[in-house]
C-alpha cells in the first residue's frame, strides 16, 4: 500500500489537538432536499462551526439511520441524486471552500460505481475519506488498499456490541479517526447520552491513537459538551437533518441551518 499523505482530516485533529479543542462533525445526505441546495448547505455548516462534512451518499435502503435521514434519502433520489452528481458537487464545494469532506456511505452505491473508478474519482472532486457504513471490516483490505492508495482516508464504525477482535480490524482499517457509534440502534435523536459511550472510548483506545468521533444520539448543546469531555469529535447529524426538512422550502434555509449549527458548536469554542 503505497504512503499516504497527511489529509486534511488528519490535519484537522492535530489541529484541534494543539490547541486543545475537540472537532465538531457534521452529516448532510448529499442532494437533500435537492442537489441544487448541497453547496450552499455544506457553506452554511461551515460558517456555523462545522469542522468536517460527512456527505452520505443517498440510498434507498439505509438500514443503520432512522426515519429522519431515511426521509433525506427518499427527499434526494427524487430529486434525481446521485453519486456522480455528488461528486461533481464536491467539485463546487471546493472552489469555495478547504473544509474536510467525508462521503458517508452503504455499499451498493460503491460497489456499483466501482471501488477503483470511485477512488480515483473522489480524490480528484476533493473527498478527503471514505466512510463505509456496512463494509465487514474482515472483508475490508482491498476496498482499504483501493481508497488508501488515491491518498483518502478509511473511516470505520465501531459499536457498543464490538468484540475486541472487531475494535482490533477496525483500528487496523481506519484512519483520520475512528466513528464510535454511541449505542445499538438507528440513528436518532435522543434525550441522554448511552451509558455504553466511555466504556467504548476506553475499549478503542487500547487499539489505536486515532482520534475517536461520537456519534448517534447527539443533538443538544449540552449533549455536545457531554461528549467533548470524553472524545476527539462530537458528531451531529439526525439533528441537522431534521433542521433541513423543517425548513427545506424557506428561503433562508442556509441561514438558519447556520444558525442552528453555532448553537451546536457554542460548547466548543
Amino acid at each position: 500500500m503505497p504512503a499516504q499523505t497527511t489529509t486534511r482530516i488528519a490535519s484537522l485533529f492535530a489541529e484541534r489537538k494543539a490547541a486543545n479543542r475537540k472537532a465538531f462533525i457534521a452529516y448532510i445526505t448529499g442532494g437533500d432536499p435537492t442537489p441544487a441546495h448541497t453547496v450552499e448547505l455544506v457553506l452554511a455548516l461551515e460558517r456555523g462551526g462545522a469542522d468536517l462534512i460527512e456527505l452520505g451518499v443517498p440510498f434507498s435502503d439505509p438500514i443503520a439511520d432512522g426515519p429522519v435521514i431515511q426521509r433525506a434519502s427518499d427527499r434526494a433520489l427524487r430529486a434525481g441524486a446521485t453519486l456522480h452528481g455528488l461528486l461533481e458537487t464536491v467539485q463546487q464545494i471546493r472552489r469555495h471552500s478547504e473544509i474536510p469532506l467525508l462521503l458517508f456511505s452503504y455499499l451498493n452505491p460503491l460497489l456499483r460505481y466501482g471501488f477503483e473508478k470511485l477512488a480515483r474519482d473522489a480524490a480528484q472532486a476533493g473527498i478527503d475519506g471514505v466512510l463505509l457504513t456496512d463494509l465487514s471490516v474482515e472483508e475490508a483490505a482491498d476496498p482499504v488498499a483501493r481508497l488508501r492508495g488515491q491518498g483518502l482516508d478509511t473511516v470505520f464504525l465501531a459499536a457498543p456490541t464490538s468484540t475486541d477482535h472487531r475494535l482490533q480490524l477496525v483500528a487496523q482499517h481506519s484512519s483520520g479517526f475512528v466513528y464510535l457509534v454511541s449505542r445499538t440502534g438507528v440513528t436518532g435523536e435522543q434525550t441522554s447520552l448511552s451509558s455504553a459511550a466511555a466504556p467504548l472510548l476506553a475499549r478503542t483506545r487500547q487499539y489505536t491513537d486515532l482520534p475517536l468521533a461520537l456519534g448517534f444520539g447527539i443533538s443538544t448543546p449540552a449533549q455536545v459538551a457531554e461528549v467533548a469531555a470524553l472524545a476527539d469529535g462530537i458528531v451531529v447529524g439526525s439533528a441537522i437533518v431534521k433542521t433541513i426538512e423543517a425548513n427545506a422550502g424557506a428561503a433562508d434555509l442556509a441561514q438558519k441551518l447556520e444558525a442552528f449549527t453555532r448553537t451546536l458548536t457554542k460548547p466548543l469554542l
